[in-house]
């Protein structure tokens, strides 16, 4: 009879026993499932945090900039690629913008001049900067072959002028008197009068900072 009390007595103990082992197993595979999960977790997150790092990247520098460069084709002789490639006066014709500048360049007879020059400085107006001047005031500005080459000579500097140059800057022209620039970021003025509206545009033989206002040298 005792025999029998005993052999029961381990069959209870081994029924209350085995789910309780079969527990603990299974909590251990949670665990280390979730301990392997957060490890791959740990390992990821530094790609993560560096493909971050790479789309904040900064913009390409020393690119045009300002709001009128929006005008300028996307391609073609005209666009900022194909400005790159020719002359400063060949270059400054292939934009529909600079057309009224390109005839007084042509009149007062500095196509060569500006062409042939290296490493130059252009300060372009604009045709609306021309139409700000009266129309018989510029008429007999373009007639006036000495008096429009004192004006066109005075938006020419004689080295290759970068945004970083224009931020507080004094430099002496083609005409032989000096002009000035200031400004910071993507704004500059130039003589406190005329603002840099396309600035930075590379041509083969000079920079060019396309201007809203045309600068007249002091008497």
């Amino acid at each position: 009879m005792n025999t029998r009390i005993r052999r029961a007595a381990l069959v209870l103990t081994a029924a209350v026993t085995l789910p309780l082992t079969l527990s603990a197993c299974s909590d251990d595979g949670g665990d280390s499932a979730a301990s392997e999960s957060s490890g791959k977790a740990s390992a990821s997150a530094p790609a993560s945090d560096e493909g971050m790092g790479n789309s904040g990247s900064a913009a390409p520098a020393d690119e045009p900039f300002g709001p009128a460069c929006s005008s300028v084709p996307e391609d073609g002789a005209g666009s900022f690629d194909g400005m790159a490639k020719d002359p400063v006066a060949t270059a400054a014709s292939n934009n529909p913008a600079l057309s009224t500048l390109v005839t007084a360049v042509k009149k007062a007879g500095l196509v060569d001049t500006l062409n042939n020059a290296e490493n130059i400085t252009v300060f372009a107006p604009t045709n609306d900067a021309f139409a700000k001047i009266p129309k018989d005031t510029l008429d007999k500005v373009l007639a006036d072959k000495e008096q429009l080459t004192n004006i066109l000579t005075y938006h020419v500097v004689g080295e290759r002028l970068a945004p970083k140059d224009l931020e507080n800057g004094s430099y002496e022209t083609l005409q032989k008197s000096k002009l000035t620039t200031s400004g910071s970021g993507e704004e500059y003025t130039v003589n406190d009068t005329a603002k840099v509206v396309c600035g930075n545009v590379k041509t083969a033989n000079a920079n060019v900072h396309i201007i809203d206002t045309v600068l007249m040298p002091a008497s």
